[in-house]
């Protein structure tokens, strides 16, 4: 075949060529080529019109382009194409960049892209059924994504998310089944049902107790005030029974039902609803605690029948059903204490055992494993509180010692030492149970003086000591009742 070499064409109307052009620059002043063969070239080619017959353009350097791009293929090598008309194709566009200034993309065939910039007002297809496809193997930036039919996004297991994910990544968890995005520091679990429930940092739940609702659950939105609204009811009826959660799921475990068990189960904190058998304790026993990371839950103490207290440290792993594991062993035998965590630490305060009340803090690593290390002492030496936490203060409220308590005391999680005096509680009371956002503590339920069941919530702001306000109400008036949240310190 013979061919046209030239260094530069540089004609003022049309250049027409019937077999191919090769060379190192094309500028076209006016008109266009008009090719019905291959169009070579290693540098640019600039012009007003470029239109392919057959065959097809291919370039090295950088194709542009005032007007339209016609053909039935188009490669591009390097740097990327630059086009402020339309680019239209009936077969498949490839490249490492595409920029469109205007106009759009019209592909019959499949865009391929590792980077897309614009505002996709022109993508009339996404995805799964649509007649023009675009697959892009980096990182997609729109303004706009209209899809007619579905949009598939990236799903996987809890630990499938991205290492290093970017403010606002959005994906399936698989392992809970919910929807979830990041917000900067942590996954958050997003749920649309019916009836949706309010963002996870705020909700907190209250689960079992006696006398009456031993299998009730019911949720406050811990930013407001308000009384409780009920949520679901637990796998097993029982009471001195303890709770910790993730930012989606919250997991009960223990108690008496009304013999003592080793039952665990859990709920998804954002979607109302029955609980589910999650496992067993390693111990089975009642009048335990529990604090928690954003994924290991874990277990102290309690206590059985005859006076039998425990040691017991036990632990499990949020996101996937199991039975509990063995930790190690608190610093003293006791049941009845109450627990509170950051996102590295759990505390274990107050209790009874052998057969004295105490005002025992001690602590874990949450991440590890071992034996528990000595904390401090607590103000009052007592049993039957409850705990909650920021990210960086631990609060213990209420109790018995022997007489019933409104004691409100503080840590700074991260610092060993002994607890400060915070405020009281609005009512006292012993067997309540505690929940927090990442600024609000809140404690509902208990056993009053006169000695009977509470309905009381009152809550405190964390960061600033003094007596709790009133709340509202549970469902149900109840002592020996289990609390968790979605946003406690134990998550940041």
């Amino acid at each position: 075949m013979s061919q046209t070499r030239a260094q530069l064409v540089s004609p003022v109307g049309v250049f027409t060529a019937t077999s191919a052009v090769v060379g190192s620059a094309v500028t076209i002043t006016s008109g266009g080529i008009n090719v019905s063969g291959v169009v070579t070239s290693t540098s640019a080619v600039v012009g007003s019109a470029v239109t392919i017959t057959s065959g097809g353009i291919n370039v090295s350097g950088v194709v542009t382009s005032t007007s339209a791009v016609v053909g039935s293929a188009v490669t591009i090598n390097s740097n990327g194409i630059s086009v402020s008309g339309v680019v239209t194709s009936t077969s498949t566009v490839v490249g490492s960049a595409v920029t469109i200034t205007s106009g759009g993309i019209n592909v019959s065939g499949v865009v391929t892209a590792t980077t897309y910039f614009g505002n996709g007002a022109n993508l009339t297809g996404v995805g799964v059924g649509a007649t023009s496809n675009v697959n892009t193997t980096g990182i997609g930036t729109f303004g706009t994504v209209v899809a007619t039919n579905d949009l598939d996004i990236p799903s996987g297991t809890t630990t499938q998310r991205p290492s290093v994910p970017t403010l606002g990544s959005f994906r399936y968890n698989s392992s809970v089944n919910i929807l979830e995005f990041y917000d900067g520091t942590n996954w958050r679990g997003v749920i649309l049902t019916d009836p949706l429930l309010p963002v996870p940092e705020s909700i907190g739940v209250f689960g079992g107790g006696t006398p009456a609702g031993g299998n009730t659950i019911d949720y406050v939105t811990i930013s407001t005030t308000g009384n409780a609204t009920d949520f679901g009811d637990l796998s097993l009826s029982r009471s001195l029974l303890t709770a910790c959660s993730s930012s989606t799921r919250g997991i009960f475990g223990g108690g008496v039902a009304p013999t003592v068990t080793n039952t665990i189960d859990y709920i998804t904190i954002t979607s109302v609803g029955n609980a589910t058998d999650f496992g067993d304790l390693s111990v089975t026993r009642s009048d335990l605690s529990a604090c928690s990371s954003s994924t290991r839950g874990v277990f102290g103490g309690g206590g059985a029948p005859g006076s039998v207290y425990y040691n017991v440290i036990d632990y499990i792993n949020i996101s996937t059903s199991s039975n509990a594991i063995d930790f190690g062993d608190l610093t003293a035998t006791r049941s009845g204490l109450a627990a509170c965590s950051s996102s590295t630490r759990g505390v274990f305060g107050g209790g009874y055992g052998t057969p004295v009340f105490s005002n025992i803090i001690d602590y874990i690593t949450i991440a590890s494993i071992g034996n528990a290390t000595d904390f401090g002492d607590l103000t009052l030496a007592r049993r039957y509180l409850a705990g909650c936490s920021s990210s960086t203060r631990g609060v213990f409220g209420g109790g018995i010692t022997p007489g019933r308590v409104n004691t409100i005391d503080f840590i700074t999680i991260a610092t060993t030492g002994n607890a400060t005096d915070f405020g009281d509680l609005t009512v006292t009371r012993t067997g309540l149970a505690a929940c927090s956002s990442s600024t609000r503590g809140v404690f509902g339920g208990g056993y009053g003086a006169p000695a009977v069941a509470q309905n009381v919530i009152d809550y405190i702001t964390i960061a600033t000591t003094g007596d709790a306000t009133d709340f509202g109400d549970l469902t149900v008036a109840r002592r020996d009742v289990a609390a968790c949240s979605s946003g406690h310190g134990g998550l940041s």
